[in-house]
This record gives structure tokens, C-alpha cells and sequence, in this order.
């Protein structure tokens, strides 16, 4: 028997500009969604100002849930759509 772990893959963008590197992490911890983690953020200097521009991508981590299945084939068919296998293992 096989247990695997699974959490829903759902993503957010958000792009802010700001004057440091600093200003820019506090705009995107503003647009963090609860449960969510930037993972992504990606910065690039605006020609002809003192910005700097970034998309940050969060994914969520939150949601786990375990589902059984008796073998690796079983337990991907398993998976909802939206989701992602995080883990198995045998018990």
C-alpha cells in the first residue's frame, strides 16, 4: 500500500515597481495571499528612472492531503486535476 501527499498547484502573479529592492519585497509580501509563498520574483531596472520592476509568482502551500492507492500507476491516476503529488511512501 502506498500513501502519497498531494497539494493543490494554484499560482498568483503580482508586478510592483519601487525605488530599492527593498521597497519592491515589501509591495510583494503586500500582495501575498495567505497560505502562499513567492517563489518567483524575477527584478529588471527601468530604463530612464530609479525603479526597479518585478513580477513575483506565489504558489500556494497549503491544502495537503494524503491519498492511498496499491501501486505508482494507481496513485497518479489518483491525483486531482490542480493538484501535485508532493510524496509517497509505502506503509
Amino acid at each position: 500500500m502506498l500513501i502519497g501527499m498531494i497539494r493543490p498547484r494554484e499560482e498568483v502573479t503580482a508586478e510592483v515597481e519601487g525605488e530599492s529592492l527593498e521597497a519592491v519585497q515589501a509591495k510583494l509580501e503586500a500582495h501575498r495571499p495567505d497560505g502562499f509563498e513567492l517563489v518567483s520574483a524575477p527584478a529588471e531596472m527601468i530604463k530612464g528612472a530609479a525603479l526597479i520592476r518585478t513580477k513575483g509568482t506565489f504558489q500556494s502551500r497549503s491544502g495537503l492531503r494524503e491519498i492511498e492507492a496499491d501501486d505508482m500507476d494507481a496513485m497518479r491516476a489518483k491525483v486531482p486535476d490542480g493538484w501535485q503529488l508532493l510524496s509517497v511512501r509505502t506503509v
